[in-house]
């Protein structure tokens, strides 16, 4: 599959889209990335394959990014192989993610580091703006929620994600399998990605909404926010995030 770039994979689109969350001032950029120096924020670098490893700017240039190494030297190989190297990262709760093109290695006070161009545009995306994905049907993207009865004897059902974000996922259900109350925390409950392993996870039940069918029965739509996510789980669910936006926009162009 054609490696988009983060431009085409953040294309706004008539749902409103990510544009608004994109900064694309040269100084606005800097100064971010600058206050990610100075907060010595981990980053998360995705080379692609589900490759990635943990690493961190160490300073700016007018035109140029440099970045700590992996102690793994095949990580670094992979990275400055790729096309793109996705970072993804936090800053004061804020959501921080950009792309870094023609990586090459260079030496910094005797140390090897990362150089790249100044990225053109980052994503800042704050946790209560999260971007929510209606996930594609032919993804079969499922969750395995850990609940209650009315009797509150143990319940387990499977049941389809219809969206997504980084804070938490929509599912449908039907009604009377189990008690779900507003505030209730399910924990041991298993979110399921394309080519992925499992994901272990506590959701908290933030809303409960009757979905009437066609047919004159009544689902319930369930809204579930994340509790205490692994960081690891979390760049898994924005990787699958992002690749699925991309997919549909490459489509959207003719380019897949």
């Amino acid at each position: 599959m054609e490696d988009l770039s983060t431009a085409r994979l953040l294309d706004t689109d008539r749902d409103g889209g990510l544009e608004r969350y994109m900064l694309h001032g040269r100084r606005q950029i800097a100064q971010l990335l600058q206050a990610l120096i100075d907060e010595h924020c981990l980053i998360a670098a995705h080379s692609g394959g589900g490759q990635s490893f943990v690493t961190a700017l160490i300073r700016l240039d007018d035109d140029t990014v440099l970045l700590d190494v992996s102690p793994d030297p095949a990580a670094n190989r992979r990275a400055l192989m790729a096309d793109r190297l996705l970072c993804i990262t936090q800053l004061q709760r804020i959501r921080i993610q950009f792309s870094l093109h023609g990586l090459a290695e260079v030496s910094e006070d005797g140390r090897p580091a990362l150089r790249a161009p100044l990225p053109e545009q980052l994503l800042r995306l704050q946790r209560r703006e999260s971007y929510r994905l209606q996930v594609p049907l032919k993804h079969e993207v499922g969750v395995s929620l850990k609940a209650h009865d009315a009797a509150r004897e143990p319940v387990q059902m499977d049941s389809r994600v219809i969206d997504i974000s980084a804070g938490g996922i929509a599912t449908v259900v039907p009604p009377g399998v189990a008690a779900f109350v507003i505030g209730d925390k399910l924990e041991d409950c298993r979110l399921r990605l394309p080519d992925t392993d499992p994901l272990a996870l506590t959701l908290e039940v933030r809303n409960i909404t009757p979905q009437p069918q066609r047919n004159g029965t009544e689902l319930l739509r369930l809204g579930l926010q994340f509790v205490d996510l692994p960081g690891n789980a979390e760049a898994r669910i924005q990787r699958y995030i992002f690749n699925t936006e991309r997919e549909r926009n490459a489509r959207e162009k003719g380019g897949i």
